[in-house]
């Protein structure tokens, strides 16, 4: 009797896809606005660096539980990883939020909160003047 075969069964079962790589890619996001480096993030959710770079990357799945830790850490719902999937065009950050983390992390460099404060300000005055 010939064995069939299932196309979906001879895929690895814990491979990351499309919506993996895009939470992996919120995650990193949020950690970049909060200024917190890989290591950082690791040790606050209890893996090695390895294993928070490969979650970022969309290398590994994230599991559930793991996820809701995740967003405890960084303060956002659950959702708030999925955001954005449903009108996903491409996995790469566009221009503008690539200036976005950058500044993002810029900011939470400045060590002088008084500077820190100047520079809210200024973005606030800016903002208000278009």
């Amino acid at each position: 009797m010939p064995q069939k075969t299932n196309a979906k069964a001879a895929r690895p079962v814990n491979r990351a896809n499309d919506i993996d790589r895009h939470v992996g890619t919120r995650i990193r996001e949020r950690r970049i606005m909060l200024g917190l480096s890989q290591q950082q993030m690791a040790d606050l959710i209890g893996v090695t660096y390895q294993q928070a770079h490969k979650y970022e990357r969309g290398i590994n799945r994230i599991s559930a539980g793991r996820l809701f830790e995740i967003a405890q850490v960084l303060g956002v719902p659950v959702g708030f990883f999925y955001e954005g999937l449903e009108n996903r065009r491409g996995a790469d950050l566009s221009a503008r939020q690539r200036m976005c983390l950058e500044l993002a992390r810029n900011f939470t460099s400045i060590s002088n909160e008084k500077h820190q404060d100047a520079l809210s300000q200024l973005a606030r005055a800016l903002a208000s003047e278009g």
